[in-house]
């Protein structure tokens, strides 16, 4: 294969500085600093769990956890989902960062005690709720192992399905070849990682559907069905026959599909829900409460 860079070789200086865009679809928010870009307060509603967020796979993965325990009767599981525009840099106002000092998606505040307890990193907040309310995470020591080894899988590989592959193949402002091979080879490594699993076990985790799942689903079930990046066929997603049986069976589960829309800003009208604050408000959508002509965001 050929490096079609080949004829504009990249230099690094001996000290990096921020002295331009860094071009693509991303270049408005990217910097190299942290802390708020200004002043403004984040709204508060009247449920116990207050969620700020947006309908990419990492917020999903929350909204799944918060419908299914709702699902399951966990009242103190109420929620009001706030929208976190990032491409707009809602992500750096005082508000969200006092809530997640890194400005990233999504970020929970627990008021339901005397003093509002914050949570950040969608793998935390998963953890934090399903020891609150006692579901979704296995209590006995091998079973809790596994579901919590295989979450923390997701963390730490879905960076290089997200920001790796997504970011060269679908935003990145030009196509480097060795980028996006690097990272397709490391997904297709990733997906065979799932797919051996599953051959084994109807869930993640084993027998039981579990955080795990809910972690996982966003990112790579939405990849078998060719919801992602528009690269299934690339990928040959096709070919990870139990991956794609455990997406369609996560899929199916009426919590999946109510979590899927909260705080969505793409796709159909009918599969967006921007904000939610009580559970009728997947029943009372109308147009004039969404704003389709949002721009999208990457998956986050």
């Amino acid at each position: 294969m050929t490096d079609n860079h080949a004829h504009t070789p990249y230099v690094p200086p001996e000290v990096w500085t921020w002295d331009q865009a860094s071009g693509g679809r991303f270049a408005s928010i990217n910097r190299p600093v942290a802390g708020a870009t200004h002043d403004k307060d984040l709204p508060r509603g009247t449920h116990p769990l207050q969620l700020y967020s947006l309908g990419t796979p990492n917020g999903v993965k929350v909204t799944i956890m918060l419908e299914e325990l709702l699902a399951q009767g966990h009242s103190g599981a109420e929620y009001d989902a706030w929208l976190i525009r990032i491409l707009e840099g809602d992500q750096f106002s005082s508000g969200f960062v006092g809530v997640n000092p890194n400005s990233k998606i999504p970020a929970l505040l627990d008021c339901s005690g005397p003093a509002p307890v914050r949570v950040f990193e969608s793998g935390a907040i998963l953890m934090y709720l399903a020891e609150k309310f006692g579901a979704f995470l296995p209590t006995e020591a091998a079973p809790r192992a596994e579901c919590l080894s295989w979450l923390f899988w997701q963390m730490g590989s879905a960076p290089y399905l997200g920001g790796g592959f997504g970011h060269f193949y679908a935003y990145a402002p030009t196509k480097i070849e060795y980028a996006i091979n690097r990272f397709a080879m490391e997904v297709k490594r990733q997906l065979d990682v799932l797919d051996r699993r599953l051959a084994d076990t109807p869930f993640i985790a084993g027998d039981t559907y579990t955080v795990a799942d809910m972690a996982i689903w966003p990112w790579y079930g939405a990849m078998v069905k060719g919801q992602t990046y528009g690269a299934g066929e690339f990928l040959q997603v096709e070919a990870y026959t139990h991956v794609i049986r455990w997406a369609d069976a996560v899929g199916e589960r009426p919590a999946v599909q109510r979590g899927r829309m909260v705080n969505r800003v793409v796709g159909p009208l009918e599969q967006q829900l921007h904000e939610r604050h009580d559970a009728g408000d997947f029943d009372t959508r109308t147009e004039d409460k969404l704003n389709p002509a949002s721009a999208p965001p990457a998956p986050t």
